[in-house]
């Protein structure tokens, strides 16, 4: 008969975020933690920051030693594999205290709940599922130098597209183009009669906000909703956890 591992007996979830001067970063970056605990409850689960905000990873790393934890799931709360997921994130997992077991889970992107998180976020903001054909949307993300997370963001507006939207274009904050207002701009020209700003991001700040202006200026009928603590976007933690903690055990840090 199958059963499962009691939650006190599996790794602690160690969530790790960004940070941002924002204030709004790290409290929409609890909630979605809070609701990750409600869909998981009896799992330990930690955050931390890499930057601005308080826990720091070290910080939490040493304090789970502290209470004698071996092993842990690090969750790279990130879209897509860029700087922060290849470099940031690995150099400070190295340091972690001697003997514990570190696995690194996936970033939460690409996935399908992420879409349907897009969707949600939509659909709170006044659409209807009625609206696809005649809506054109501008999947708007933060932006980075890393090709292969531009790609992505890409292949995922173009996913999205043949789920009945007029049209889905990609849109960048920073680091790449178009910018939203020019998206907005484009899909008016095609045609759309509407037309939706879907910001793929997970918390507001700076590079958000981008987003935000950008659709006011080029008069944007509809604006989401960062992704937050969606429940979907919980899931798909749930789901990175689930699968890094059943990855073969590595080797203790400092072994």
């Amino acid at each position: 008969m199958h059963t499962h591992t009691p939650y006190f007996a599996r790794p602690v979830l160690l969530v790790i975020a960004h940070g941002s001067r924002d204030p709004r970063h790290a409290a929409t970056v609890h909630s979605l933690v809070a609701e990750v605990r409600a869909q998981r409850p009896g799992l330990r689960v930690e955050t931390a920051f890499l930057d601005f905000n308080i826990p720091s990873v070290s910080g939490v790393l040493e304090s789970l030693a502290a209470d004698g934890v071996r092993d842990v799931v690090a969750l790279p709360l990130l879209l897509t594999r860029a700087f922060h997921a290849k470099t940031d994130i690995p150099a400070v997992l190295r340091a972690a205290p001697c003997g514990m077991r570190i696995r690194t889970a996936d970033v939460l992107g690409p996935s399908p709940l992420l879409v349907s998180a897009l969707e949600r976020r939509l659909y709170e903001a006044g659409l209807t599922p009625a609206d696809k054909p005649a809506t054109g949307v501008v999947l708007a993300s933060a932006g980075s130098t890393d090709p292969e997370a531009t790609a992505v963001i890409a292949e995922i507006a173009r996913e999205w597209r043949h789920t009945g939207w007029c049209a889905v274009r990609p849109a960048f904050a920073s680091a790449g183009s178009p910018r939203t207002e020019d998206a907005v701009r484009e899909l008016r020209a095609l045609g759309c009669a509407r037309v939706a700003v879907a910001p793929y991001v997970l918390a507001p700040g700076r590079l958000p906000d981008r987003i935000v202006r950008g659709a006011t200026e080029a008069g944007a009928d509809v604006l989401a909703d960062v992704l937050g603590p969606a429940p979907e976007v919980a899931r798909v933690l749930v789901e990175r956890y689930e699968t890094a903690g059943a990855a073969r055990e590595p080797a203790a840090a400092g072994m």
